[in-house]
């Protein structure tokens, strides 16, 4: 925004400051004059000339009425300038590094020392917004990244395909088209819940009331065939758990939960349990699956985009893209609910989301 330039705040504060000062002078000298006439009108005579008292106590008060005020107007400017100066060398410092933010350097830091006031609250929270800022800017670009890789991948496994079908014309074609479906219906998967994900993010969605324990039967209904073939048992139970939110996306978030507990599980007689309950105000959407032990730190990754989870099982050949948990996560937080991801002692997770209750 372009504004006409105008006086700043520190010559502002030096002014008010000597203008203060010339005021309170004014108001002193004008308390002596009346102090001094008082005492001659008590009967005190200082001395006997042919002008009157008040004409000879003016002459010689109004010179040094003008020095002291004079001195008063010097010493308020300069030590205004100086005083504001110092106050506003807080805020002096928070400009120049949102002018540094502004440039793209999200790094910098103020770091304001001294004790706690209203400036350095002003400092310690904008740090505390680059931070944010800083670790937001990150993953963004991180998952722009990995996006990129993961949508290129798909796309290089079908130009070699056609490659070789053109270069060997003996080639079965109903084995390349089989090879093609299969790569186009991943990085329509792909794509897919790359939408979800934006869309969650940017919580571009209508809210209307839910209840958690009937999208959780309608997520297990539809994985029962996926569980049955793998072995997995899923049992599902609770409470009613009336919530608000979008029912499309917490069904995927649900279903996203419900397949990752089927296919990270035993090889065999492998179970899931999925359960609903209310801890006011919050319901809480509990999805266990049994499996193998988890280290610490495969557990910290599993929420971020595209981390598999190398040391997780599977019981089937799902590839997913990576972005199951990421979603969840995503969803969870645009209903402004938590997430908590645990390692069961026994073996395998437990996924626990809590959402405001309705």
């Amino acid at each position: 925004m372009d504004r006409e330039p105008g006086l700043s705040v520190r010559l502002k504060l030096a002014i008010s400051y000597a203008g203060f000062l010339m005021v309170a002078g004014v108001f002193l000298l004008v308390a002596a004059w009346i102090g001094l006439m008082q005492f001659r009108s008590g009967g005190v005579v200082i001395m006997t000339t042919t002008y009157t008292f008040p004409h000879l106590l003016w002459r010689s008060f109004a010179p040094v009425a003008a020095a002291v005020m004079a001195f008063l107007l010097v010493f308020g400017l300069v030590g205004g300038w100086i005083l504001a100066g110092r106050m506003l060398d807080p805020l002096r410092r928070i400009t120049e590094a949102t002018r540094v933010a502004a440039s793209g350097s999200l790094s910098h830091r103020i770091r304001m020392p001294g004790p706690k006031d209203e400036f350095r609250e002003l400092a310690d929270a904008f740090d505390a917004m680059l931070a944010q800022l800083e670790t937001h800017v990150a993953e963004q670009q991180r998952f722009a990244a990995n996006a990129s890789h993961e949508l290129r991948t798909p796309l290089a496994i079908t130009q070699t395909l056609l490659d070789v079908a053109r270069n060997d014309m003996t080639h079965d074609n109903d084995v390349l088209v089989d090879r093609l479906r299969a790569v186009n219906t991943r990085a329509i998967d792909l794509t897919e819940a790359l939408l979800v994900l934006s869309r969650a993010n940017q919580r571009s969605f209508s809210r209307e009331r839910v209840d958690l324990s009937l999208i959780a039967e309608e997520a297990t209904e539809t994985l029962l065939p996926l569980a049955e073939k793998n072995g997995i048992t899923i049992e599902t139970s609770g409470e009613e758990a009336p919530t608000v939110g979008s029912p499309a996306l917490l069904l995927q978030l649900t279903t996203n939960l419900v397949h990752n507990a089927i296919v990270h599980n035993l090889p065999d007689a492998g179970q899931v349990w999925v359960t609903t309950s209310v801890d006011t105000p919050t319901v809480v959407l509990t999805v266990e699956n049994t499996g193998e032990r988890l280290a610490p730190h495969v557990i910290s990754t599993l929420v971020e985009p595209f981390q598999r989870g190398s040391e997780r099982v599977r019981t089937d050949n799902h590839s997913g893209v990576g972005l199951g948990l990421a979603i969840v996560k995503s969803i969870t937080r645009a209903h402004d609910g938590t997430l908590t991801v645990t390692p069961r002692p026994e073996g395998g997770l437990r996924v626990t989301v809590e959402l405001p209750a309705d």
